[in-house]
């Protein structure tokens, strides 16, 4: 039996280089294994949270829908869906929340990080805090297990949330039976932190990120601020703490990383490597950014797409959500 594989992305802000390199590239290399039942989708749910300007939402999820289908999502071999589609994930949602302790989401990253920043500034400790944002990891457990997904690919910030969905799942198990596949998560150790433009971690947050289609102009400028050390051209450098190199391999052939590596070892300089970094990046995004605004352009091809993944994910997931209302007595 194929093993489940669940995926998604939230649209706070455009598709960057971390989200392709550090989910989208993983992701969708795992639809590739017959092994595998692959399922994406548009969190869009999840980034309300953030956003709450209705035109802004409705752009930012057509540019992550656009995004997977332009770097090659076919939807007629994986389930691809837009999360408000799906109603039984937001009833789940509520469930699990009724086996979800409250200490357990006191220590979700993202809600201790607000907590600890309000204690540095000597604010209330859940100022700026809504209920979408500590309850998140629920609705996340929600979107896993309703598919009961075996396998999530996740960056390494992202490993808690399937802890969580692990831990909620056998709470549920506990008292109902076994009713919930209990998820595992997925890294590429080798991307696990993609860094942006100032070294740190290429987050939206940081405002350090790279659009990954952006327009090569403005591509090539941005490719010109990432942050280097002041070695001269003919000095060695290190192509594994090289923010370019890491950036470089992830779109080149290896034949291409072999030469870079090399010309790292003998001495390039960095406005050379930044040059090469554009190159294969422009190039490799050629095809998937002209895809991206043609889909851009036509959101109701979007919605088509979309709206025939959602049926094919009830078609999945209604009889195991019929299921869970019978283990609860509804």
């Amino acid at each position: 039996m194929k093993k489940q594989v669940l995926t998604g992305i939230k649209p706070t802000g455009r598709i960057h280089l971390g989200n392709y390199i550090g989910a989208i590239k993983p992701a969708m290399k795992l639809a590739d294994y017959e092994t595998y039942e692959t399922a994406y989708f548009v969190a869009d749910y999840h980034g309300l949270t953030k956003i709450h300007d209705r035109d802004e939402m409705k752009d930012l999820s057509y540019g992550v829908a656009a995004a997977w289908l332009a770097l090659g999502l076919d939807p007629e071999r994986s389930i691809f869906y837009r999360q408000s589609d799906i109603p039984e994930i937001f009833e789940l949602s509520w469930i699990l929340a009724c086996f979800a302790p409250k200490g357990l989401l006191n220590r979700a990253h993202a809600y201790k990080s607000i907590v600890e920043e309000n204690a540095v500034a000597g604010r209330e400790s859940d100022h700026g805090v809504n209920m979408g944002v500590f309850t998140y990891p629920i609705l996340m457990a929600a979107d896993i297990l309703l598919f009961q997904t075996e396998l999530v690919p996740v960056g390494k910030d992202q490993v808690q949330h399937v802890e969580i969905a692990r831990d909620i799942a056998e709470n549920f198990n506990k008292v109902y039976g076994e009713t919930f596949t209990l998820p595992e998560y997925v890294i590429e150790e080798d991307t696990a932190v993609i860094p942006g433009l100032d070294g740190r971690k290429m987050s939206k947050s940081y405002n350090n990120t790279i659009p990954l289609f952006e327009e090569p102009k403005k591509l090539k400028k941005l490719i010109n601020k990432i942050k280097t050390d002041s070695s001269l051209p003919e000095e060695p450098k290190d192509p594994d703490t090289s923010i370019i190199f890491s950036l470089y391999k992830e779109f080149s052939t290896p034949e291409q990383a072999a030469v870079m590596k090399e010309k790292y070892h003998s001495g390039i300089g960095w406005g050379e490597a930044k040059s090469e970094l554009f190159q294969v990046m422009d190039s490799y995004l050629e095809k998937p950014r002209s895809r991206y605004n043609e889909l851009m352009a036509n959101p109701h091809e979007i919605d088509r797409i979309l709206q025939r993944g959602a049926e094919r994910a009830r078609e999945k997931i209604t009889p195991f959500m019929k299921e869970i209302r019978e283990r609860i007595g509804m």
